[in-house]
């Protein structure tokens, strides 16, 4: 698996562009079919898989819009945080995007066909004058170009008093949870104007506050499990059949730290920014500042697995926390078998970890490796003097180039990379007898 993998750029835009042009969120569809992307402009654009399998736009359009809450005198930004697609049950495909206080419920369908030889209105919609009407017609379809239509079908706001941070989807495909700061509420997806506050931290005096919710996700099987991570780094399993009200969590992930090695650091860096079921739903997997970690669910003192991501980082988290880069959350991913693990780093790099050889590769996205049937070459970090030309200095890392948001297709080896305005596609083929072919790599038109 981690043997070089192969990069098609997909989305790339011309190397000016706006804040607004960023991609904030990246989600593969149950199928693999389909890709959605969000960013800070509150654009979602959805890419669909070719025969020939390259992905190419197959539909944008605007889901959020900037507001301003008058009340709190609140700008709301339009910036999409989270997209969650839903199980597909018919051909129209229907998907959850959130900013920071409103959940919408999409639905994007395609239409060939147009009905025409209408009785009372005219070919451009205008009513008839009824005393001209002397003759009824059965109207017929027509075949007219592909359009690919977004419509909101739900509305799901005023439910949270703080920045929401993560919707996701229930095995039941009846609800889905919202959660903020401070609280996780409960949706059923035909219900708009009500929640069920089934997660609650914020304490009587906000002056107690501890700590505060940083990401939930649903079990992938079993509808009445759910977890939560916080900023203090611990992981939370929660039942719903024990009681409406989950403050009193099943089961707490949590590792004890060395009180020696203990430093101002040390809370901000185990803060959890990601949180992800395996596939099977016996793993978790979570990712803080420094380190990716999985956990089996039947072991809570300390993790199964332990990947450092980037340990050379810890001389510089003085400067890091000056700059904030310290804050930056960094996401996770599975393959396909739960063999395989993924998530990002800075200078545009990317890390996979290989479960059963416990090998590792750091990976570059970037518009200057990725070239038209290039293969990336794996990259390296020294701390001191440089082994080979290739490796990097970690003071030469650009920090302003991070790798926030990735995903992994549920079947196959192909991975999508968001680096700042550029979307990524990694896929590494293999033919039918093991060995691992280099195909043909193609750009899509831009985003």
């Amino acid at each position: 698996m981690l043997s070089p993998v192969l990069c098609s750029d997909l989305a790339a835009l011309e190397p000016e562009y706006t804040e607004a042009d960023v991609i904030s969120t990246v989600e593969f569809n149950q199928t693999g079919e389909f890709l959605a992307t969000g960013d800070k402009g509150g654009r979602v654009v959805i890419f669909q898989r070719e025969p020939q399998g390259e992905y190419n736009v197959y539909s944008t359009f605007q889901s959020h819009e900037p507001e301003f809450d008058y009340l709190k005198s609140l700008e709301i930004e339009e910036k999409i945080n989270k997209i969650r697609w839903l199980p597909p049950h018919n051909p129209a495909h229907f998907l959850l995007t959130t900013n920071d206080k409103t959940v919408k419920l999409w639905k994007v369908s395609e239409r060939d066909k147009r009905a025409e030889g209408y009785n009372l209105r005219d070919e451009e919609g205008r009513l008839k004058d009824l005393s001209t009407i002397t003759t009824l017609q059965v109207p017929v379809l027509r075949p007219m170009d592909l359009l690919v239509e977004a419509s909101p079908r739900r509305v799901f706001a005023n439910a949270h008093a703080y920045h929401i941070n993560s919707i996701s989807v229930n095995s039941d495909c009846e609800t889905y949870l919202s959660a903020d700061d401070l609280r996780i509420n409960l949706w059923h997806l035909n219900i708009t104007d009500r929640s069920f506050n089934i997660v609650d931290l914020k304490p009587e005096n906000m002056e107690d506050l501890s700590e505060v919710i940083t990401v939930a996700e649903f079990h992938p099987h079993h509808c009445h499990l759910l977890a939560f991570s916080s900023s203090t780094g611990t992981t939370r399993l929660c039942d719903m059949r024990a009681r409406a009200l989950c403050d009193q969590h099943a089961k707490l992930f949590e590792e004890a730290v060395d009180p020696s090695r203990r430093s101002f650091f040390s809370e901000i860096v185990s803060s959890v920014s990601d949180v992800k079921f395996s596939h099977s739903g016996r793993y978790l997997l979570t990712r803080d500042y420094l380190t990716v970690k999985v956990w089996d669910l039947n072991m809570e003192n300390k993790p199964l697995e332990t990947y450092q991501v980037h340990d050379y980082l810890r001389t510089k988290l003085c400067s890091l926390y000056e700059s904030d880069c310290i804050f930056d959350k960094f996401e996770c991913a599975w393959n396909g078998t739960d063999s395989v693990i993924m998530t990002g780093a800075y200078n545009n790099y990317f890390r996979m970890f290989d479960r059963a050889s416990l090998r590792d590769v750091t990976l570059e996205a970037s518009r200057e490796v990725c070239k038209r049937r290039a293969v990336l070459q794996p990259r390296r970090v020294c701390v001191g003097k440089k082994r080979k030309e290739t490796d990097v200095s970690v003071d030469s890392l650009d920090f302003r180039k991070k790798i926030l948001h990735t995903a992994w297709h549920p079947k196959e080896n192909i991975i999508a990379i968001a680096a700042s305005n550029n979307l990524y596609i990694f896929q590494d083929r293999m033919a039918p007898n093991g060995h691992h072919n280099t195909p043909e790599i193609q750009s899509a038109p831009p985003k």
